[in-house]
């Protein structure tokens, strides 16, 4: 059945799959993610028997005390190669199995002793002899005896009971699993189907993967500018673009400046001028107020002392500044002028421009590269399509798919012809279960009709009608126990001795694999091939590959390829070399010219532009004295103060012409204040802060010239030195992302071959079906319980028939009893023998 299908399967699926073993994992390019779909098979790869395996453990731990030796491999290793000789491997053999051999013989003595036991019993009995007599001594631990052995009898059919129910129960097991044999051995040989079938498309989806991995580099391609350009624009930005800002800020600095030169010049013009009509004021009104003093009545008092005081303040109208003496900045805006001639920002821009156009022109450079990579990429697609029809998976896999069908049909054949026997069987241990059922339910009865019905004030020849059935019961049960229980140890012994060899020499040793490293024996199974399978598949005996590795494998999952070693019998690592692949895209790539050495930052006159700025005399303007010059107040006094002071003083006096003039000169010093000398500071003050924020412009200008020029030329060495080595860093990475994709896909090609491509586990699962399952757990183990149940409670019949038998007489009504008669005044009392006739 399955068993026979499990091992020659394994032996011809190798030629199905060709993969390498197990590769390193690369790692996964981004944008590309490769999964194989996963294959679903209907067998369950555990099967766990559920409450009754704890009874099967039971079994076990006694087959281990009745067998504790270890597996005898040198035994087996010489039946398979038929060199057993009893004569020299009879100790051997006696030493293994001295265990079951012992217990089979207490059956057998058993099975020989019961029937003649059962025999002179009843010969014995017939002859009044045995217990045979109805008639029951007096005895004064009578009561004792009799509850003693009705617990002890009690007891025993309890433990009886417990074995029938383990052999009803086993009987079950084995039928329900039997019947679930059809369904488990059809799903086995779907997922053997499915495992054949899919391993074609799964090598054709593998390799129609390809077409993945090549969309996504002619999308690279295609985005050539974006992913080498700029990576290229990437590594300049850094060095280039800091220096082409510094300029752009210059060049804003230029024209600010020259604006602030314009606008303080300017401020300086009106400033004189102002200055100018302020002093021309201010003298007017000091002739003024000096005609008003030589009026006569400043010479009489009180007009004396006042016109002596305002005489002596007159010096606070006179002018504070002298903006005459600061020099016109006409020369620094000529030639700040002359700079601006040359547009700065223009040539900044086209620098900016020269580095924004690096992607485009590496795009430019590489249009007829591209093509060329594209053609290489769709001959490789050619070649790989080409490794599927290299492996004729179908025309290896075809023979195996008719094996299939032939042991299915056998298997559908022969289920029925073992269901047929199998219900021979359960109808014959449902009888031997019965038959035990039977003896103990008689003892159950017997057990609760005497206690039931017995009187404890009843002589023994007046016993009642239930008292009298237990005991008739009780003794029906030794009648049937006699009879039969030979039969039941025949039976116990047979499957005993089968089933415990099987559990030991088989599934035991399946289990822990014991099995497979004797048939892994060199020489074992061909005298001229060290390794049996590794000489059935490649015709090379000396190759390592075992049963052992072989299950190992499949029990994980494993690929056939790796598992069976096929590299030996074809080798996919020369078929999916990936030098082959990939030599002809890198050869393209390290093709590529990529030209950008004539990009120029800033051209010479842009430099010269920079350097006239730098010596335009800005740096050379005495801005102290324009500071100086216009921090300054306009009149050396606060003529408004002035003017108030020489109003009060002229009220003081006396009507007259100079109370008039004084007053009016007053209004006229506060009409200068208010239209001459305050918009005079405004713009002084105007001028001032122009004039700061000038020197700051032109603090230094010559240094960060300098340090921009010599930054400007550092950034220029860094291309003209370096752009090439960038270019070809960028080239080899943009090489290693195009073929790193083909890296990817070879590799995982490999991986994916090796660990999941036809995937062996079915095959394990069918053995696993066979031999575990089927044998042992639907078999052999439940048909241990049995014997060990039944086996159990018919050697438990031999106490519990001589129990039955003492207990009996306690409850069956006698023929004759024992009659005590007192003798008068002390004399001792003796037994008279009295027979009671029943009717």
């Amino acid at each position: 059945m399955i068993l026979a299908l499990s091992f020659p399967l394994l032996l011809g699926l190798w030629g199905g799959t060709m993969a390498e073993g197990p590769a390193s994992s690369p790692r996964r390019p981004d944008g590309l993610k490769f999964e194989l779909p996963a294959t679903h098979y209907e067998t369950e790869e555990s099967h766990t028997p559920g409450p009754i395996g704890g009874l099967f453990r039971m079994v076990r731990v006694f087959l281990h005390v009745v067998q504790p030796n270890a597996f005898p491999e040198d035994i087996l290793r010489n039946v398979i190669q038929k060199k057993l000789d009893l004569s020299a491997d009879y100790e051997k053999i006696v030493h293994y199995e001295i265990g079951i051999i012992v217990c089979a013989a207490l059956g057998l003595l058993f099975i020989i002793l019961m029937p003649l036991v059962g025999f002179c019993f009843g010969v014995c009995r017939c002859c009044n002899k045995c217990g045979g007599e109805m008639h029951q001594r007096q005895k004064r631990n009578g009561l004792f005896l009799r509850k003693y052995y009705a617990g002890s009898l009690l007891v025993i059919c309890m433990f009886i009971s417990v074995g029938i129910i383990f052999g009803f129960v086993a009987n079950h097991y084995i039928r329900t699993q039997l019947e679930k044999t059809r369904k488990l051995a059809d799903s086995n040989f779907k997922d053997l189907r499915t495992l054949l079938n899919e391993t074609p498309s799964q090598i054709e989806y593998i390799l129609g993967q390809y077409n993945t991995t090549k969309e996504q580099a002619f999308s690279d391609l295609d985005n050539i500018k974006s992913l080498l350009g700029d990576g290229i624009y990437q590594q300049l930005r850094p060095k280039v673009i800091p220096v082409l800002d510094e300029i752009k800020a210059m060049a804003e600095v230029i024209k600010n400046t020259r604006e602030d030169l314009v606008n303080v010049n300017t401020d300086l013009q009106e400033l004189k001028a102002s200055s100018a009509r302020l002093g021309t004021s201010l003298q007017d009104i000091t002739v003024s107020l000096e005609q008003s003093l030589s009026d006569p009545m400043c010479s009489a008092p009180p007009g004396h002392a006042t016109c002596n005081s305002i005489r002596n303040d007159l010096n606070q109208l006179d002018e504070n500044i002298n903006l005459g003496q600061l020099p016109s900045l006409d020369k620094e805006i000529e030639n700040v002028n002359n700079v601006l001639r040359i547009d700065l920002s223009s040539l900044v821009q086209e620098g900016y421009k020269t580095i924004s156009d690096i992607p485009d022109r590496v795009q430019n450079q590489t249009m007829d590269l591209v093509p060329a990579i594209k053609s290489t990429m769709n001959s490789i697609g050619s070649g790989i399509e080409s490794i599927n029809k290299q492996i004729p998976l179908q025309d290896k896999l075809s023979p195996f798919l008719n094996h299939i069908d032939e042991y299915e049909t056998y298997t559908h054949q022969t289920l029925p012809v073992l269901e047929k026997y199998d219900s021979y069987r359960w109808l014959l241990s449902l009888v031997v279960c019965f038959l035990l059922t039977l003896i103990v339910t008689f003892y159950y009865l017997g057990l609760l009709c005497g206690v039931c019905g017995y009187d404890r004030r009843a002589t023994p020849t007046r016993r009642g009608c239930v008292s009298n059935t237990g005991g008739v019961f009780l003794m029906a049960g030794v009648g049937v126990s006699f009879l039969f229980c030979w039969i039941l140890m025949m039976i116990v012994v047979l499957t005993f001795v089968i089933g415990g060899n099987m559990e030991s020499l088989v599934c035991e040793p399946y289990q822990n694999r014991k099995l497979f490293q004797v048939l892994d024996t060199p020489y074992l199974l061909n005298e001229e091939w060290r390794h049996y399978l590794s000489g059935m598949i490649f015709n090379n005996p000396d190759i390592n590959l075992t049963f052992q590795q072989v299950y190992s494998d499949c029990k994980d999952n494993k690929g056939i390829y790796a598992t069976l070693k096929l590299d030996n019998s074809y080798n996919i690592s020369e078929h999916l070399n990936l030098e082959h692949y990939t030599g002809n895209i890198n050869h393209d790539l390290e093709n590529m010219n990529v030209q950008i050495n004539d990009t120029v930052l800033l051209d010479a006159a842009g430099k010269k532009n920079l350097m006239d700025f730098s010596s335009s005399g800005l740096d050379k303007i005495n801005y102290n004295a324009y500071l100086a010059e216009t921090a300054k107040s306009p009149t050396k006094g606060n003529i408004l103060t002035f003017a108030n002071d020489i109003e009060a003083k002229a009220r003081m006096l006396p009507p007259g012409s100079l109370k008039q003039s004084l007053i009016r000169n007053a209004q006229e010093i506060r009409t200068i204040y208010n239209g001459q000398v305050t918009p005079l500071k405004a713009s002084m003050k105007t001028l001032h802060n122009n004039v700061q924020e000038l020197q700051y412009k032109s603090s230094g200008l010559k240094v960060k010239v300098a340090n921009i020029i010599y930054s400007l030329e550092s950034a220029q060495n860094f291309i003209t030195n370096s752009i090439s080595s960038i270019i070809i860093q960028e080239s080899k990475k943009y090489a290693n992302m195009i073929v790193g994709y083909f890296e990817h896909y070879i590799q995982w090609v490999r991986t994916t071959i090796t660990e999941k491509v036809a995937a062996c586990k079915p095959v394990a699962t069918a053995l696993d079906s066979a031999v575990d399952v089927f044998l042992c757990n639907s078999i052999v183990k439940p048909m241990n319980l049995f014997w060990f149940g039944i086996g159990k409670a018919t050697v438990l019949l031999l106490p519990a028939l001589i129990f039955a038998v003492k207990l009996a007489k306690y409850y069956r009504r006698m023929e004759s009893e024992d009659v005590y008669e007192d003798m008068q005044k002390g004399s001792l009392g003796f037994p008279r023998h009295q027979t009671t006739q029943t009717l």
